[in-house]
């Protein structure tokens, strides 16, 4: 396996996928052994492109191929998040604090049915379902929160020219710093 990209400042260069259906509904998976959920996302690998690395993503993680969907746009700068404190492992190097992250949104031009979660032969999701859009914001793992509400924010006026659903309006929050 290939080191991914960190950066000086301690981010892992890393792709994230929105997959849409056209219906506008998201691509949602859950961790294999795990109760966590999120879109696909992994890292870049050194001399593989941005646009390369969510490919080879798509394949690994949900079974797809390029000819399977049309790329409707990706985010315009990295999105970064920082990692909790428990999930840094500060033995190694270089040290990795965080992603830095260009999400695409794809939709998806051929049958469902040939999503396959085994494809590259190591699942790491072992169970996937179509979400609504803005649902991911909440359903997310908090550290992951900001990077998901900014990627989607960005992508949803693309996503609705492409879609059955118009607009996608972004729904009322709860606020998050109360409590």
């Amino acid at each position: 396996m290939t080191e991914s990209i960190i950066d000086h400042q301690g981010y892992r260069a890393n792709v994230g996928i929105v997959l849409v259906n056209q219906q506008g509904k998201v691509f949602w998976g859950r961790r294999v052994g795990m109760s966590a959920w999120q879109f696909p996302q992994g890292g870049v690998n050194p001399n593989e492109s941005i646009e390369q690395a969510m490919f080879r993503e798509l394949r690994e993680e949900v079974g797809l191929l390029p000819e399977d969907v049309e790329i409707i746009g990706c985010t315009r700068r990295w999105l970064r998040y920082r990692l909790p404190k428990r999930y840094i492992r500060h033995s190694q190097r270089p040290l990795c604090i965080g992603q830095k992250q260009r999400w695409f949104v794809l939709r998806l031009t051929t049958d469902e049915q040939r999503v396959d979660l085994a494809a590259a032969g190591e699942p790491e999701f072992d169970q996937w379902r179509w979400i609504e859009y803005w649902d991911s914001i909440s359903l997310i793992v908090p550290f992951k929160r900001e990077v998901y509400l900014r990627a989607l924010s960005e992508l949803a006026p693309l996503v609705a020219k492409f879609t059955d659903v118009g607009s996608l309006r972004m729904p009322s929050l709860p606020d998050r710093t109360a409590g």
